[in-house]
């Protein structure tokens, strides 16, 4: 099993969360409000009156055989509007409960 850590402009949120059950993910946890900046090209996102987005970022928990399509379909939003941002990282998990 792995974990994919999301962290993306708030305009992605309803199109993933819709999306996750039909690439496998059902379960997730989110948070909608969240600062942040991209580290080569990335625009800030602080909410504030100068940099006035906001990103979103978000855990799914998923079977390894499925980390490569929900990676494809992330990379497929971002690549349609790149400069909203949209980053993914897999991480393993060792336990759960």
């Amino acid at each position: 099993m792995k974990a994919i850590f999301i962290a993306f402009d708030q305009a992605y949120y309803e199109r993933i969360v819709e999306n996750l059950p039909r690439l496998g993910c059902r379960g997730f946890t989110a948070w909608q409000e969240v600062n942040g900046r991209g580290t080569a090209t990335g625009t800030p996102h602080y909410g504030t009156h100068a940099w006035p987005s906001l990103g979103a970022a978000m855990f799914t928990m998923v079977d390894d055989d499925k980390v490569d399509t929900v990676l494809d379909y992330l990379h497929q939003l971002d690549v349609a509007t790149p400069k909203l941002g949209l980053r993914a990282w897999v991480l393993p998990v060792e336990r759960s409960i």
